[in-house]
């Protein structure tokens, strides 16, 4: 605890604000620059000579109110967590059946001018050049059925 006192508070907030930026910078998924700003509002403490119990009030109260309050916003406008991919907009498209689907066994369909194996929604049997809907992806494989 003395090295912290003999550096200088500022200067061990500074270094924190590093360490927690460079953390994020790596990770890249919300982890720990709530952190890092928490540690700015306790250098800022520090500057102003508070204590080092306040210092450390202010830097866990304004971590957390950053990560209650504005982690959820940061999350929904930079969509983390909500990769979608090309895939997804398969899901309610027609598919031509180019080889037979049978019965809990995989054929082929044709969307968007790509062939794609395919399995029944239902499980049963779906004849070769026959119209079917793309229910949902699973892995590589579309899970389609009869009607829309």
């Amino acid at each position: 605890m003395d090295v912290f006192f003999k550096l200088g508070m500022p200067v061990v907030w500074s270094i924190l604000i590093i360490v927690f930026s460079v953390i994020e910078g790596l990770t890249l998924g919300l982890t720990s620059i709530w952190f890092a700003i928490g540690s700015i509002f306790a250098l800022i403490a520090a500057l102003f000579k508070l204590s080092f119990f306040s210092q450390v009030i202010v830097f866990i109260l304004s971590s957390l109110v950053m990560i209650v309050y504005t982690k959820p916003i940061a999350q929904k406008s930079l969509k983390i967590g909500a990769t979608k991919t090309n895939v997804d907009e398969l899901v309610g498209k027609k598919a031509i059946v180019t080889k037979k689907i049978k019965e809990h066994e995989p054929g082929l369909v044709k969307v968007n001018g790509q062939v794609w194996t395919a399995i029944s929604e239902d499980g049963k049997e779906i004849q070769e050049g026959i119209e079917v809907f793309v229910v949902m992806v699973e892995g590589v494989k579309l899970v389609v059925r009869l009607g829309n």
